[in-house]
């Protein structure tokens, strides 16, 4: 197997992958390793007891080698749904980032390592017409269970180059909040505005754990400054502008 991407400087194959269902790729999904070094973290992804795996592995020095064919369903995101999609690991292609993750502190990540995020993007991205709202976080996908690739992940960046959905996010200021333990219509306003965007989020009017997740992954994506799982009128406002700037086909295109 030659690499698919010309950004790729060879294959790693992993052995963790079945065939696609649905139709071909229209997400990206980026994710960090959490593990103490790349070497760890790319045996892990080659190893069929861990059944896990990525289309894409990106060193900290900027390497790129491909894992999983990008016709073919690489198991990276688990259990995990987005719009209309509850088949995520189906309908899109991964990328593992090399990174210590929250446990590891949460670093900042290298320069040439995001540099290569880009480029690498940038081809999957225009090669598979990929809609820029549906280039996502792991923790987009999968609130409850996963935090990568973290708040320090530049996603504006990323949009500057034209790769995923960004808006300025909203200054954060006093005022009023809706926290966990919270109910009403004003919750399930959030909770529509949120599942509108294409986070599974149920529409219950009560604000409780799994609400409190998904603010905080959309925290995590598009108002890093604060990630704490409170709704103030910062997030609310940026999730806003998200929702009246999105291009292309909707969260279940």
């Amino acid at each position: 197997m030659e690499p698919e991407s010309p950004v790729a400087r060879g294959v790693v194959p992993s052995p963790n992958h079945g065939e696609r269902l649905g139709g071909p790729p229209d997400m990206l999904v980026l994710h960090y390793t959490g593990m103490e070094t790349a070497a760890l973290a790319l045996q892990r992804l080659a190893n069929p007891v861990a059944e896990v795996s990525a289309h894409y592995f990106v060193f900290e020095d900027g390497r790129v080698v491909q894992m999983v064919p990008e016709g073919r369903r690489a198991w990276h995101a688990g259990r995990a749904a987005w719009g209309s999609e509850n088949d995520i690991n189906s309908r899109s292609l991964g990328i593992e980032i090399a990174h210590p993750g929250h446990a590891g502190g949460l670093p900042p990540y290298p320069e040439a390592q995001i540099e290569a995020v880009i480029a690498l993007a940038r081809d999957l991205v225009g090669r598979w017409s990929i809609p820029p709202a549906r280039v996502l976080a792991h923790s987009d996908v999968a609130p409850e269970r996963k935090e990568d690739p973290g708040e320090v992940f530049p996603w504006d960046r990323l949009a500057r180059a034209g790769i995923g959905h960004h808006v300025p996010p909203a200054p954060i200021r006093d005022g009023r909040f809706f926290a966990q333990g919270d109910a009403g219509q004003p919750i399930e306003a959030l909770q529509a505005m949120l599942a509108l965007y294409g986070y599974d989020q149920p529409v219950t009017g009560r604000f409780d754990e799994r609400t409190r997740a998904v603010v905080t992954a959309f925290q995590r994506h598009f108002r890093q400054a604060r990630v704490d799982g409170v709704a103030d009128a910062s997030t609310i406002t940026t999730l806003r502008d998200l929702i009246a700037s999105r291009p292309g086909p909707g969260p279940g295109a």
